[in-house]
């Protein structure tokens, strides 16, 4: 069995706006990839992503993209093991009936082990901020993970 966790928010804002957010790399560096983000999220893509906290420049393998809906990306799990080991995003965008925006985000894939557990809640943890951010951005333009880290 591998572990796996699913975090959700609401945003205020249409699901076209929200989504737009988190695909377009210049949107998405104003609140989220505190180093940067290089290329548009689209199917078959490599974007790379960069964080103040996490030094280094993330190749994001970006699988699936349906406008709107849905975005599923691959990349290098943080379990600090020997072999190759990638997880799985899922972003998944519900327009509701008030206009606002449900954003669920589902990462699974990791071993259960110690590094694994640890790794997962990692994410969980980061994905969670995200959320928040995005939603502080989109609503309010607001960056809160600007000086968070220096």
């Amino acid at each position: 069995m591998m572990l796996s966790f699913s975090v959700s928010g609401r945003i205020a804002k249409p699901v076209s706006e929200v989504f737009e957010a988190v695909v377009n790399p210049d949107r998405l560096s104003g609140y989220f990839t505190t180093g940067g983000a290089e290329g548009r999220m689209e199917n078959g893509a490599t974007v790379f992503w960069s964080f103040a906290d996490f030094p280094g420049r993330f190749p994001v393998k970006v699988r699936e993209v349906v406008k709107d809906r849905k975005i599923v990306l691959h990349w290098e799990s943080d379990e600090q093991t020997d072999e190759d080991a990638e997880t799985m995003v899922t972003m998944e965008f519900e327009a509701l009936e008030d206009g606002r925006t449900l954003v669920t985000i589902s990462e699974e894939g990791w071993r259960e082990t110690a590094k694994g557990s640890k790794a997962s809640y990692g994410n969980c943890e980061g994905w969670t901020q995200m959320l928040c951010c995005l939603k502080a951005f989109v609503e309010h333009g607001i960056n809160l993970r600007e000086g968070y880290y220096k």
